[in-house]
Order: C-alpha cells, then sequence, then structure tokens
C-alpha cells in the first residue's frame, strides 16, 4: 500500500535549528488516519540533519578507497576523511598532540580503549553508566563506584600504576549532567587520567576536552544526527600508540614481511593503527558535517531544548500516579539537564503504554532499561515505582511543543481511560492486535 504524502507539521521548528531529514514525517495510525510524527526517542537515535544527507549526496560519485588509491576519486576521499579528524579535533577542543580515531560508535570507542590500556591500569567507574561505559573494563584492577563522592576514596585506595576514571557526560536515563570537571580535578589529585563518554552530551552542548580538563573523550554519529556507522575516540596518542592493534589487518600496518616460519609485521603508528580494512568514509564525513552544523548553532538549540524540558517536564508532572526519574545525587546541584526525561506510571506496563503511544497516537518514545539496566532499576526504586523498566522522552532538533503537549495529553487518556485498541505480547513486545498500519513499500518489500 503506498504511503500518503506528508503533510506539514502543525507546529513548525524555528528556522534557527539545523532541519533535519523527516521533520514532516506523518505516520499510520491503528484507526487508519494518519498524524505527523512526533519522534521523542532522540537518546536511542537522532534523525540525519539534511546539511548531512546533502553532504554525503555530493560525496557520493567520488566515493573511493582511501590512502593508497593513486587515482583522483581516492585522492577526494582521502582529503575528505582526513579533514574529518581536524573537523572532530575541533568539536571537542582537543589538543595538538591528541589523535583522533574513528570507530563505529561510542561502544566500539570505549571497547578500543580499553584494549589499549597499559596492563597494569586500574579503572574507576560508575554503576550507574550507560553499558558502554559500564561493561569494557575488566580484571582485578577495576573497581565501580555509585556516587561522585566516592571517587576519592576509590582512587586513594587503587594500586601503584596508570588509573583511568570513567565519566558520563549526559545520563541517557535522566538527562542530568555529570560535574565532570570535577570528577577530573579528583582524578588529577591521584594522578589518574579520564574519559568522558559524550554520547548523550555532544548532540546538546558543546564539549571541551581541555576546559573539563580530560583525556579522552568518544562520541557517536548516530547521535549527533549524522547516522551513518561513524564515531570517535578523540584523546592522548601515547597508550593508543602503544597498544596492540584493535583490529589487525591492512591499512593497521607498515610493512608485512615474509620471515619463513612468520611473519614480520610493523604496525603503523598514527591512528590508522587501530582503523584496519576499508575505513567508513562516508559515515566519518558525516560526522564531522553535523559537528560542524551543530557548533554554529548552540546558543538556538539551548534556547530550544530548555523552553521544551521545562514544558515536558510540567506536563508530566501533571498525569496522575506519574513518578519522573532523578539522581538525586548531592553532587548535581545544578540541576542542569539535557532534553532526557525517564518516568513511570503506578499499575501501568511501560512496554503496553509505549505501544499505544505509537499506534494510537503517533509518538515514538523508549520503553525498558536503556541500556543502562543498573541506574534504571535503582532510579525507579528510589522514586517510589520498583521495577526494571521505565519510559523514556527525549528530545531533539525538530522537537515541538505539538509533540510535547501530545504526549503529555495521551499519556492522560491512557492513565484514565486505559488503551482504545487490543494489544498482546508478541515475543516479549507489546503489539496492536490486529495491525493495520502499513509499512512504506521500502520496508513491506520481500
Amino acid at each position: 500500500m503506498t504511503l500518503a504524502v506528508p503533510r506539514p507539521v502543525s507546529d513548525p521548528v524555528s528556522a534557527a535549528l539545523p532541519a533535519v531529514v523527516g521533520a514532516r514525517l506523518t505516520v499510520p495510525l491503528v484507526d487508519g488516519s494518519r498524524v505527523p510524527y512526533a519522534n521523542l526517542d532522540h537518546a536511542a537515535s537522532a534523525p540525519c540533519l539534511e546539511t548531512v544527507r546533502d553532504a554525503v549526496d555530493e560525496l557520493l560519485p567520488w566515493y573511493a578507497s582511501v590512502h593508497r588509491g593513486a587515482g583522483f576519486a581516492s585522492q577526494v576521499s582521502t582529503k575528505v576523511y582526513e579533514r574529518a579528524r581536524e573537523v572532530l579535533r575541533r568539536f571537542v577542543g582537543a589538543r595538538r598532540t591528541d589523535t583522533v580515531v574513528f570507530t563505529r560508535n561510542t561502544t566500539d570507542a570505549l571497547n578500543l580503549l580499553a584494549r589499549a590500556l597499559p596492563r597494569t591500569t586500574s579503572v574507576v567507574h560508575f554503576d550507574t553508566d550507560h553499558h558502554a561505559a559500564l561493561l569494557p573494563w575488566r580484571g582485578p584492577r577495576v573497581r565501580r563506584i555509585s556516587s561522585v563522592a566516592s571517587l576519592d576514596a576509590a582512587l586513594r585506595v587503587c594500586p601503584t600504576g596508570p588509573r583511568l576514571v570513567v565519566v558520563t557526560g549526559a545520563s541517557n536515563v535522566t538527562g542530568e549532567l555529570w560535574p565532570v570537571a570535577d570528577v577530573a580535578a579528583v582524578a588529577r589529585q591521584h594522578g589518574a587520567r579520564v574519559v568522558l563518554d559524550a554520547a548523550q552530551l555532544a548532540p546538546h552542548r558543546p564539549v571541551d576536552i581541555r576546559a573539563l580538563d580530560v583525556d579522552y573523550v568518544v562520541l557517536s554519529g548516530h547521535k549527533l544526527y549524522a547516522p551513518f556507522g561513524a564515531g570517535a575516540l578523540v584523546g592522548r596518542a601515547d597508550w593508543l600508540r602503544a597498544a596492540d592493534p584493535y583490529l589487525v589487518g591492512g591499512g593497521a600496518t607498515a610493512l608485512v614481511a615474509d620471515r619463513g616460519s612468520h611473519l614480520a609485521v610493523s604496525w603503523s603508528t598514527g591512528p590508522e593503527r587501530h582503523e584496519a580494512g576499508t575505513p567508513n568514509v562516508v559515515g566519518a564525513h558525516a560526522l564531522a558535517v553535523a559537528c560542524e552544523t551543530l557548533g554554529r548553532h548552540w546558543d538556538a538549540i539551548a534556547e530550544h531544548e530548555r523552553a521544551l524540558l521545562d514544558r515536558l517536564r510540567a506536563g508530566l508532572a501533571a498525569v496522575p500516579g506519574l513518578r519522573q526519574l532523578s539522581l538525586h545525587e548531592s553532587s548535581f546541584p545544578s540541576g542542569d539537564r539535557v532534553g532526557v526525561v525517564s518516568f513511570a506510571v503506578a499499575g501501568r506496563d511501560p512496554g503496553l503504554l509505549a505501544a499505544a503511544l505509537s499506534a494510537e497516537h503517533g509518538i515514538g518514545v523508549r520503553d525498558g532499561a536503556f541500556c543502562a539496566h543498573i541506574a534504571t532499576r535503582r532510579l525507579l526504586e528510589s522514586a517510589g515505582a520498583p521495577g526494571t523498566r521505565a519510559l523514556r522522552a527525549s528530545l531533539g532538533l525538530a522537537s515541538t511543543e505539538e509533540h510535547v503537549d501530545r504526549l503529555v495529553t495521551a499519556l492522560g487518556s491512557l492513565v484514565e481511560r486505559g488503551p482504545r485498541w487490543h494489544y498482546a505480547q508478541v515475543d516479549g513486545r507489546w503489539t496492536p492486535t490486529p495491525d493495520p498500519r502499513p509499512l512504506p513499500p521500502f520496508a513491506s518489500a520481500a
């Protein structure tokens, strides 16, 4: 079934903001009508910026392998790829000696860094982090802590040797900003390095390695409005240069020689040491263009998000039985946060609410534990709503007052009267039964 042509949204986004692809998307409802899509799931993956789409379209005719090709298209692609490193360097305020390694995403970047740590490194990280920052660290020298206040004590008992503190810039569960500079100051007292997981922070606020006094920053393109499969690790080069390659293969090698009984390999010493294989040139270019675009609009982005976040939190506070989740830690005195709000509704299954919001109201939210199981369970318990799953609404550049108001109104209706459609659990997920909503042709083709 062919989908109808999207119609304009009723509450247009400010022209001062970067435009995103799909801002005028309409989606089908189970009653046969269509509504403008209210995408309130930016914390999972953000849509593509129009500037990014256009930049990718411009590059594709020139796409070729990088670094070793004599052809002109290969030289163009190489230039684009290496320019992207410099853009990332400027975007995070990197030091002159820092390196930029392109990865698939934040998870990949943190796993790369974990593999590159000197053997005797002690690692201190927070147990409320996203799994990407929680799980890569292994061994007896890894310490998990529950609060910023316990960082000093944890570092004091670390054995002699290199030390690394892992800190999140903004919680992907509550949106609250972590006191990164304060964490770094404590780490410096103990000679520790700091890696900043900026996956949720970088799409909303400027990131500056030097101002925050951190050693490494990791981020993802798919959260930065550049959904083309690229991320980055930016930071001090020495540990990365000394470590074995993250992957082995073409591109990571300076020289391979046959010694009869074995192969003698000289590995590259630059960032390509950890970028074996043909790199994602398109993804790196998309990420760079997204960073440049956002960097020109920070004031407008902050103003837009602050107004919508205040409206969202005030609206949710009026829904009966709804509890918003918050870290409630003394280390977060500013109360500053990005546009992410998680909540639970007493007596209501988060998965069923999310399915009904989508099927009956055209609203996209996230339900679950948000790849931060420990944090979500702990926050639900603190909010007096014990469980393992919550709902999360997250704002972005194309979010509007109408989206926020529609969510609040829909939640109020679902709490008061319940869903209007029938739902059943299929493979652990709530789904409308039946579900008459047509898929677009490209998604329904066999």
